[in-house]
């Protein structure tokens, strides 16, 4: 069975100030040929259809002539909700659009019961685990300490248990929206550390033919049989160095994998360019990105006159300006924002316990740190979904 795998949408999403649903489109209309020429069994994709839980119509737009241009080829889809998405409305209709080939897993409860494809070796089982937000479904898993290896390991034990009462040979595909150790992550996506782990380890999904994850947006195998397939498009300058492409993913009879990248369409290259402003400028070097996105970080020791307007001289497409002085980084003139660049939240808590009263946090004081932090965020996602 031959089947394409991708995720990450981002539907509505803008890069910096341009709008990107015209790349979408052309993104989607890619997706759309590879699956008629290359003759591909199944579409498979692993959450963030669109940015935001509240998505704006156009995008919505753009779903649903996604939806009605894979039905038309008859190639059944699979599809689950990531932590961008309101699972609740991404999955409106979805027992009608099923009918259609379009099977949408947003329900954390039925991420044990699979959509079921067959070819010509037999039955190929595909779960869908939708984006598991630990504070939202220990309970369903009858988890004690919420995090997400343990409710990803709850909801796998589902899998396996429903796979094991199945036909000897029966080959299955998992989709999963997380963050797995080994994977690198860029500065597009959302932070999901809960108790101050982000990653599961990938032992997690044990006992599949095939992991299809999303959430991260570059493309990565983490082992032959657990990749990313990132997001089809950059949506931070931290990507300028991916390669926006989706996984044709062929499963034989005996579930053995092979992969092949399939590039997606890039609407312009991205460049990250750094120094003094006045070599920027006169730097031959750089001529290459003169039609690029531009991010230009600044080196000078003080700031120029009218940077964004000379840069767009020769960077006509520069959407972003960082200021970087170079400066020791003990330096009292080094900004507030380079000090705290790389740390995490917890980390500046900690920090700022430590300068406020000579000491940083001990391990209890950490840990109401955490919980803070963790309850926090929880309740940001509650309001989300419940919009």
């Amino acid at each position: 069975m031959r089947l394409l795998h991708t995720s990450d949408w981002h539907l509505g999403r803008a890069f910096h100030r341009v709008n990107m649903l015209g790349a979408q489109a052309e993104f989607i209309g890619r997706l759309v040929t590879t699956v008629r020429e290359r003759e591909v069994d199944a579409v498979v994709v692993s959450g963030d259809v669109y940015d935001r839980a509240v998505p704006p119509l156009a995008a919505v737009e753009l779903f649903d002539d996604a939806l009605h241009r894979l039905a038309d080829l008859g190639v059944p889809t699979v599809m689950i909700s990531g932590n961008h998405d309101s699972a609740r409305r991404l999955g409106v209709g979805a027992g009608l659009i099923d009918r259609a080939g379009i099977h949408l897993r947003t329900e954390p409860a039925v991420c044990g019961t699979p959509v079921v494809l067959a070819d010509a070796f037999g039955d190929v089982a595909f779960y869908g685990l939708p984006y598991l937000e630990p504070a939202l479904v220990k309970d369903e898993f009858g988890v004690e300490k919420a995090g997400h290896e343990a409710v990803l390991a709850a909801a796998m034990e589902r899998v396996r248990a429903d796979l094991a009462a199945r036909a000897r040979g029966t080959r299955s595909v998992v989709l999963a929206h997380a963050f797995v150790t080994g994977g690198e992550a860029s500065d597009s996506e959302r932070d999901i550390t809960v108790g101050g782990v982000a990653a599961v380890p990938a032992g997690v999904f044990e006992g599949v033919d095939y992991t299809a994850l999303g959430h991260l947006h570059g493309c990565q195998t983490i082992t032959d049989r657990v990749r990313y397939s990132g997001s089809p498009l950059a949506y931070s300058f931290s990507e300028a160095d991916h390669r926006k492409s989706m996984w044709l993913v062929d499963l034989d009879a005996e579930g053995a994998v092979t992969a092949e990248r399939i590039d997606c369409p890039a609407p312009r290259a991205l460049a990250r360019i750094r120094g003094p402003l006045e070599e920027l400028l006169a730097d031959p070097a750089l001529a290459r990105h003169e039609d690029a996105w531009v991010e230009a970080t600044l080196t000078d020791a003080v700031r120029p006159a009218d940077p964004m307007a000379r840069l767009t001289e020769r960077f006509p497409h520069t959407l972003s300006l960082v200021f970087d002085p170079d400066r020791a980084p003990d330096d009292p003139d080094v900004s507030y924002a380079r000090r705290l660049a790389g740390r995490s939240d917890q980390q500046i808590a900690e920090d700022f316990v430590a300068h406020v009263r000579g000491a940083g946090p001990d391990e209890d004081e950490q840990g109401v740190l955490r919980d803070a932090f963790d309850g926090v965020r929880a309740d940001a996602v509650v309001r989300e979904v419940a919009r």
